[in-house]
This record gives structure tokens, sequence and C-alpha cells, in this order.
């Protein structure tokens, strides 16, 4: 059987996590900020986890991850 490519795009977006989930970044903290709260812009620190039913989509993407 052939090797299955990675997805280049989503290995630079996703990382594996120990228990097999994978952690992302938060969006919408590139640009315009300005008219954003000084809240929501440290919320949207640090990362957090890819959604259940998005995960088997990040693992087809990611197959050596």
């Amino acid at each position: 059987m052939p090797k299955l490519k990675t997805n280049k795009g989503a290995a630079k977006r996703f990382k594996r996590t120990a228990k097999g989930g994978f952690k992302r970044a938060h969006a919408h903290k590139r640009h315009i900020l300005t008219k954003m709260t000084g809240k929501r812009i440290r919320q949207l620190r640090g990362v957090t986890q890819v959604h259940d039913s998005d995960v088997r989509e990040v693992n087809k993407m990611l197959p050596y991850a």
C-alpha cells in the first residue's frame, strides 16, 4: 500500500495531544483587533481542542501525526 500524503496546511495548524485529540489556535486574532474589546482578545489567547466531531477529518489530513 502506498504512503499517504500529509496535508501540509493542516500540519501547520494542528498538533496531536497525548490522548489522541488535536489542539488548535483560536480564530479571529490576526488583524482588525482595535475594534475588539480587551476581554475578547485575552480570551482568544492560548490553545483549545478540536471538537470531537472534527477529529476524524483532521486524522485523515494528518495520517502520521
